[in-house]
């Protein structure tokens, strides 16, 4: 470069002490400035820069022209919380490729599926292992969103509100009489067409009174397994009614329903039925309602206590008059005008109707063409149905009505709230079904950073143990540890060993679902085989229920459902189980039926005799020479076509069977007590002297699981 630079300087010093005159036959005289012009001249310094800035540039764009084109890499466009699949699709390749990126990483590829969140790390590493650059999306500037629920409605004016017929709910335990009870208060007979003789749903009826007063009954099951429905019941009541059989006494689930009284607030009356049967005792009842803190008035309470007998119909007019009177006491009232607000009680799906729930109307007056929204679904009201199957123009507070015209079916407990149009009850679903979304995103999310952070810290702990080795010898590690498990795609890899039942639940109303699931919820056996309820839902059992049950080789269960001839044909065709009930405790116990056949049979063994070795000897056999052991039976027999185990001491030598058994030298099947023999194991045995056989046989019983659910 200095040499170049001085070359160059020389020249321009010649340029500068050169005559001009030699020029002009090159350049015209107006390119040329007069000899005594009084213009400066162009000094040497000058042309100096001038020629160094000229060579500058000339070397400047001869390195731009050696410089070699970059190769254009591939842009992915990332964000926070991409699925491996999203990725996968933002990189123009299939998810197996992810899964190879992330080879030897800290990242759990058993666990890893397509719908996966990967953290901003592993994102980054899968486009950099892939030749690819990256680049953040952007992002809008994220807005709260302002809340597009259905509010309540305002406390009403007290000038307004007019009296309204109390909500009352009869509970109690199982067969104590509490729909023999509601029969008799409404002349009917449904305890006739119950299923086992026991309520399995809510039931709402209104009942008119020979004095004029109308009583909103609910009629609730008393057996165990329907905790759910009962609490539901509680809360949408003014008055409870609990009825205790007189011969029975208070049992579980007069106590559970006490709870739930209590926790509800609300008034309990004490209907004490049976009282014509001879052992009745209805003092014991009410001295055993004290310990669960029911003190009746004769005994200094507040609590009401009637002795009925509702199969003879004793006495039932002094039950409705203490539930009037108790009403009054309530000051119980309700506005008729205004949006209408109330309580989903129960919800099925019928083959004319679709979709039907019964409701209790707890604010304004319910008509044909209200627009409501209840949970994420909403209807225009098109029929009202009283109990009877009647159709009513319109319902107001404290009626209980079937309502049809939902678009689906909400669930069983859900409020009911009127809105002013269609298309605000869609922005209503829509804004719930959001939250929900993004509230269920949440918890994920938490959930997915716990276990990423435990596989981190189980990949720093297997670093550890490697740290002392070569980055070439950690990876050679790494690969044969990894070498097994990863030979075949996730999708490849065979299905673990673990016993496991599928299951489809299928039930009449939505409330005989949620009570089937709170059962199952409660499983507690999973280390003895899985359950798993791979789908559930109202209605009748269809053929998509049975080509789901045989792509995971589950069974069905039906509550209170039917399956057409045709369905029954379809599954026993696909060996599909199909397990339809009308009575739920017999549902469960054949579930535990088909739970415990999963198991396999309990193994035990059974001793059946005793040897000592007396003494040890060889015996040829060909050109092999054979072990053989003098014994003398103890105990029992020895039965050679059973299994032997050889004891010295407490420790177990050997276990096996025999290859021969001889008595004076002939071969026996059996050798009994005080016998000697001679006996050769299957297999190389070092017999001793002192030595105990014992033989026995292995019997095996069927094993039952250990999930008790509580009824």
């Amino acid at each position: 470069m200095s040499s170049v630079m001085s070359s160059v300087i020389r020249g321009a010093r010649r340029l500068c002490h050169a005559d001009l005159p030699p020029l002009g036959s090159f350049l015209s005289p107006r390119h040329l400035r007069p000899a005594r012009s009084s213009a400066p001249l162009l000094t040497c310094p000058q042309r100096r820069r001038f020629a160094s800035k000229q060579v500058k540039g000339q070397r400047k764009d001869q390195k731009q022209q050696r410089v070699k084109p970059k190769v254009d890499k591939q842009e992915v466009e990332i964000r926070q919380g991409m699925t491996a699949a999203a990725l996968a699709a933002a990189m123009n390749k299939d998810f197996e490729h992810v899964l190879e990126a992330l080879l030897n990483t800290a990242v759990d590829l058993d666990s890893l599926d397509p719908d996966s969140v990967l953290t901003d790390q592993w994102i980054k590493e899968v486009v950099t292992r892939s030749g690819m650059k990256f680049k953040w999306a952007k992002l809008s500037e994220s807005r709260e969103r302002p809340n597009r629920d259905a509010p309540q409605r305002p406390p009403a004016d007290p000038s307004c509100l007019v009296n309204r017929p109390p909500v009352v709910t009869i509970m109690g335990h199982v067969d104590h009489g509490k729909t023999t009870l509601l029969d008799s208060l409404r002349k009917s007979q449904i305890v006739a067409s119950e299923a086992g003789g026991i309520t399995q749903h809510i039931g709402a009826f209104l009942v008119q009174l020979p004095t004029g007063e109308k009583i909103t009954f609910l009629d609730t099951p008393g057996h165990a397994a329907f905790s759910s429905m009962r609490a539901r019941g509680a809360n949408a009541t003014d008055i409870v009614i609990l009825v205790v059989a007189a011969d029975d006494g208070v049992m579980n689930q007069t106590i559970e329903s006490i709870q739930h009284a209590k926790k509800a607030k609300v008034p309990i009356i004490v209907a004490v039925n049976k009282c014509d049967k001879p052992q009745a005792d209805a003092q014991r009842v009410k001295q055993e309602l004290l310990a669960h803190d029911v003190v009746c008035e004769e005994f200094g309470g507040d609590v009401q206590a009637i002795h009925i007998s509702a199969l003879k119909g004793d006495n039932l007019v002094a039950l409705a008059e203490a539930t009037v009177a108790l009403a009054e006491l309530l000051e119980l009232k309700a506005e008729p005008g205004g949006l209408v607000e109330g309580l989903v009680i129960e919800s099925r799906t019928d083959k004319g109707k679709g979709p039907v729930t019964t409701t209790i109307v707890q604010q304004g007056t319910l008509r044909r063409g209200c627009v409501l929204v209840a949970g994420k679904c909403w209807a225009k009201v098109r029929f009202l149905f009283d109990e009877n199957g009647r159709a009513v123009p319109e319902a107001g507070p404290s009626t209980a009505v079937e309502l049809v015209g939902w678009k689906e079916l909400p669930s069983a407990g859900e409020s009911i709230l009127e809105v002013e149009s269609e298309q605000r009850a869609r922005e209503v679903v829509e804004w719930r079904s959001q939250e929900e979304e993004r509230q269920k995103l949440l918890e994920d999310q938490s959930a997915i950073e716990q276990k990423q952070q435990l596989h981190l810290d189980e990949y720093r702990r297997g670093r550890e143990a490697l740290s002392h080795l070569s980055w070439r010898q950690r990876k050679a590690a790494q690969y044969r540890a990894n070498k097994s498990r990863f030979a075949m795609r996730p999708s490849e890899r065979t299905q673990s060993e673990e016993l496991s039942l599928p299951l489809i639940i299928k039930g009449d109303v939505d409330g005989s679902v949620e009570t089937l699931l709170n059962i199952l919820d409660g499983y507690d056996a999973q280390q003895q085989c899985q359950m798993e309820v791979v789908h559930f839902g109202i209605g009748d059992i269809s053929e998509n229920d049975v080509s789901m049950a045989e792509t995971f080789q589950g069974s069905i269960y039906g509550f209170n459902v039917a399956a057409s001839r045709a369905i029954e044909q379809l599954a026993a065709k696909r060996g599909v189980p199909l397990r339809r009930h009308t009575v739920i405790y017999k549902l469960i116990d054949e579930l535990k039926e088909e739970l415990s056949a999963k198991l396999p049979p309990l193994v035990s063994e059974n001793v059946v005799g005793e040897a000592t070795v007396l003494a040890t000897f060889d015996v040829s056999v060909g050109k092999k020479k054979v072990p053989v052991a003098g014994c003398r039976v103890q105990k029992g027999q020895l039965d050679r076509r059973l299994k032997f185990r050889l004891l010295r001491g407490r420790n177990a030598v050997w276990e096996g069977s025999l290859s021969a058994l001889k008595q004076h030298k002939d071969d026996v099947q059996a050798v009994k007590t005080g016998m000697e023999c001679g006996l050769s194991a299957d297999g190389e045995v070092d017999f001793r002297a002192g030595d105990v056989i014992v033989c026995f046989e292995e019997v095996e019983a069927p094993q039952v699981t250990c999930w008790d659910p509580g009824f």
